[in-house]
């Protein structure tokens, strides 16, 4: 599929593909004979994956990495599984600060003037 059809299917803009497509996330795709980037259906998939793990916090050579785990049949190394505990450690923690930011705006709210 040509970039345009590929960035509108994954959620993002072609300016993005070609992001990835340098940073080494997306692999560069065959061309057609008229020179257009020809890129296989899986990349929509991989796209996905990116921003999902950009948006849980992981860096670009974080989701690098784990994008090289996952084109081996290995399972995933210990480093790997402890890189995302710590974001769900991360996460978590915020969740709970924003629940008691949120509890406490409630309190206050509900007192007398608030």
């Amino acid at each position: 599929m040509r970039i345009g059809t590929l960035a509108h299917v994954a959620g993002v803009t072609t300016k993005t593909v070609r992001f990835y497509e340098q940073a080494g996330l997306l692999p560069e795709p065959p061309r057609t004979p008229s020179g257009y980037r020809d890129y296989p259906p899986e990349s929509a998939d991989r796209l996905v994956f990116i921003r999902t793990a950009q948006s849980a916090g992981l860096s670009l050579a974080e989701i690098g990495e784990l994008l090289r785990l996952s084109e081996t049949d290995r399972p995933p190394p210990a480093d790997t599984a402890r890189l995302i505990s710590a974001h769900l450690h991360r996460i978590e923690s915020r969740i709970a600060a924003l629940t008691h930011t949120r509890d406490a705006l409630r309190a206050l709210r509900a007192a007398p003037g608030g």
